[in-house]
C-alpha cells in the first residue's frame, strides 16, 4: 500500500512537473549563454570556476580512469585469451574509453565533486538572501554566478576528458604488458589499426554536453534551494543524483547520434 500511495504522489504531483524543470533548465542555459557577451560578466570569475571544477577534480578523475583502463585491460585478457586473441586488448581499452568510459565516468566524477559543491554554494546563497541582495544591487545573478560556472564546466571536461583517455590507455598497458606479458609493439599497432580520430572527437563532443547538464543541474537546483541547511542538503543531493541521470539518458541518444 505504502508503494502505491508514493507512486500516486509521483504521478500527481512529480510527473507534470518534469516539463516546467526541463523549460526552466532551458531557459537558464539560454540566459548564461548570452550572459557571456554582457558588461557584467567577470573574466575572473571564470577563471575561479575553471580552477574548482577543473584542477580540483584532476585527482578523481585521473585516479578513477586509471584503474577503469586496468580493469578494462584484465577483463579484456580474460576474454580474449579463450580465442587467442589477447592482441586486441589495447584497441578493446582505447575504444572503450574514448568513446564511453572516458567521457561518462570523467562527467559522473566531476557531478559528484564539482556538481555537489555548485549546488550547495548556490543554495546556500539562496537560503541566506544574498542572492536578493545580488538582485537588489542590480546584479542579475545568471551573469554572476551561472554563466562563469557553466563555461567553465564546458572548457574543463574536453580537458578532463582527453586526461581520462589518456590515462585509462596508459592503465591498460600496465595491466596489459607490464603485468601479463604482452609485446609493446602490438598494444600499439591494434590501437592504431582499429582506433580512428572520430572515436576520440566523439567522446569530446559528450564530454561538452555532460559539462552543460552537470552544471546546469547544479545551478538550477541551487537557484530554488529553500528550507533552510536542510534544504540545502536536499538539493545537494536532487543536484548530483538528477545529473548523473541526465548525463546517463543523453548519453545513449548523443551514441546513437555520433555513431
Amino acid at each position: 500500500m505504502e508503494g502505491r500511495s508514493r507512486l500516486r504522489i509521483f504521478l500527481s504531483e512529480r510527473l507534470p512537473r518534469i516539463p516546467e524543470v526541463a523549460g526552466s533548465l532551458f531557459l537558464m542555459g539560454m540566459a548564461s549563454l548570452r550572459g557571456l557577451f554582457r558588461p557584467s560578466f567577470i573574466a575572473r570569475n571564470f577563471f575561479e570556476q575553471l580552477l574548482r571544477i577543473g584542477a580540483d577534480s584532476t585527482l578523481v578523475v585521473v585516479v578513477t580512469a586509471f584503474f577503469t583502463g586496468m580493469v578494462l585491460a584484465l577483463q579484456a585478457w580474460i576474454g580474449f585469451r579463450k580465442f587467442n586473441a589477447e592482441g586486441l586488448v589495447g584497441a578493446v581499452v582505447t575504444l572503450s574509453m574514448t568513446r564511453e568510459l572516458g567521457p561518462v565516468i570523467t562527467s559522473l566524477m566531476v557531478t559528484g565533486r564539482s556538481g555537489s559543491a555548485m549546488a550547495a554554494e548556490l543554495g546556500s546563497m539562496r537560503v541566506s538572501e544574498q542572492i536578493d541582495a545580488l538582485e537588489t544591487l542590480a546584479v542579475d545573478p545568471i551573469d554572476y554566478l551561472v554563466t562563469p560556472r557553466l563555461y567553465a564546466s564546458l572548457v574543463a571536461l574536453p580537458l578532463l576528458t582527453a586526461l581520462a583517455d589518456l590515462v585509462g590507455i596508459g592503465g591498460g598497458y600496465v595491466v596489459s604488458v607490464k603485468l601479463l606479458g604482452l609485446s609493446p609493439h602490438l598494444y600499439f599497432q591494434e590501437i592504431s589499426h582499429y582506433v580512428t580520430l572520430h572515436d576520440f572527437l566523439s567522446g569530446i563532443v559528450k564530454s561538452v554536453f555532460f559539462g552543460g547538464l552537470l552544471s546546469l543541474w547544479a545551478c538550477r537546483t541551487g537557484f530554488v534551494a529553500s528550507g533552510g541547511a536542510a534544504g540545502v542538503g536536499r538539493a545537494v543531493t536532487f543536484a548530483v543524483v538528477s545529473g548523473s541521470m541526465s548525463i546517463l539518458v543523453v548519453d545513449y541518444f548523443l551514441t546513437a547520434w555520433l555513431f
